[in-house]
């Protein structure tokens, strides 16, 4: 494999790091810019003209004209969309349709990728692209990503005359992007689709043998996915194969998502089974990718310039950048797709520019964070 030129490496990783560094130290006016840029799109969707997307100039006016929407609520307009009518909701066609692994009322949450959104999702690479600037370890990118990735496609809808096919955002993220990445994921999503949508136990044992046999003999420098696939992966190494991860790589970073607690919680199962890889922190859901682990400390920062965050605390609405230490509230997001949309999830803002996400809104879970951190003698520590 040709080496890497470190000098044309740092102006890589400068070049995509950059951007978020600056919105990072200016969050208001980068969040001014993001609002801006996303009313001038969302004015050209019905939705958008119906609350006037055109005339609101500031954020006082765009709260007053959008309201905050849950799933629910937008599912209507979301299902006008996947029956043809794009207009509706979106101001470029989809490139794929994403459902959630978790469910509303019984039923996976569908949401409408397009190639805006999914350019945006580039930006999950920012938690490697941040260690490789910091630790100048760019032999990184001489290695390979075991892709533990769900499937892209997991099945097809009728609407109308047409045939939607739908998977899951990770599955299509890795699909469309990874060509475009200096670190080559393998097995590639095109293997992992083939053996199928299933999500038995014996289908998740079909990807993890086609993972082991794509990857055995490779130099694996990262894991990226969802912690829990990653933890399960490790285990069944051990009981099929009599290995662990360490033995067969000397995995260099790891970046993780999908649940609470990776850093504080996690970490041990993960050292044991994958040795001691530094582990980065991804903040992301089938809506977006809205935030990454920068450094050691144990808590990630928001991607400002790409997405618009605000939070409803007790105390009222406030942009996420004017959380107080130690604040809680539930996230509103918009994203290419959805203008104001309550994701679900509870914030907690740590000293700033770190937060943590520490589960979904349900009245126990921030009793359960906190018991948490009292057992680990972490009690909200960085």
């Amino acid at each position: 494999m040709t080496p890497i030129d470190p000098q044309k490496a740092a102006q890589m990783l400068e070049q995509q790091l950059g951007r978020w560094h600056a919105s990072v130290s200016d969050p208001a006016a980068a969040q001014a810019d993001v609002l801006h840029r996303y009313l001038t799109d969302y004015a050209k969707t019905r939705y958008g003209q119906q609350h006037g997307a055109a005339q609101i100039d500031t954020l006082r006016d765009f709260r007053r004209a959008v309201p905050i929407i849950t799933y629910e609520q937008i599912k209507p307009t979301i299902e006008t969309v996947m029956a043809g009518d794009i207009e509706a909701l979106l101001w470029e066609p989809p490139v794929g349709w994403a459902i959630t692994r978790g469910t509303t009322k019984g039923e996976s949450k569908f949401i409408p990728m397009t190639t805006t959104d999914l350019q945006m999702r580039v930006s999950a690479g920012r938690a490697v692209m941040q260690y490789v600037a910091s630790t100048q370890r760019i032999n990184i990118f001489q290695g390979v990503n075991l892709n533990l990735n769900f499937p892209s496609v997991v099945g097809t809808l009728k609407f109308g005359e047409a045939e939607i096919a739908y998977g899951y955002s990770s599955g299509i993220y890795t699909k469309h992007v990874s060509t475009r990445t200096p670190v080559r994921s393998i097995p590639t999503q095109e293997e992992i689709d083939e053996l199928g949508g299933g999500k038995t136990l014996r289908d998740w044992h079909r990807r993890f043998e086609l993972a082991y046999d794509r990857c055995k003999d490779k130099n694996v420098t990262l894991v990226g996915g969802v912690c829990s696939t990653a933890l399960q992966f490790g285990r069944y190494l051990h009981q099929q194969h009599g290995i662990y991860p360490k033995t067969l790589w000397q995995v260099q970073v790891m970046t993780l998502g999908s649940q609470p607690g990776i850093n504080t919680n996690y970490r041990p199962s993960l050292e044991a089974l994958y040795g001691p890889a530094a582990i980065r922190e991804i903040y992301g859901a089938t809506e977006g990718m809205f935030g990454q682990q920068r450094d050691e400390k144990r808590a990630w920062v928001p991607n400002y310039d790409l997405f618009f965050f605000e939070v409803r605390t007790r105390t009222g609405m406030k942009m996420l950048h004017e959380m107080r230490r130690g604040e809680m509230g539930n996230l509103v997001v918009s994203t290419p797709v959805l203008p104001r949309y309550e994701i679900g999830d509870r914030i907690l803002a740590l000293r700033p520019p770190y937060f943590r996400c520490i589960g979904r809104d349900r009245w126990w879970v921030p009793l359960r964070y906190w018991w948490q951190e009292a057992v680990a003698f972490n009690f909200g520590q960085l």
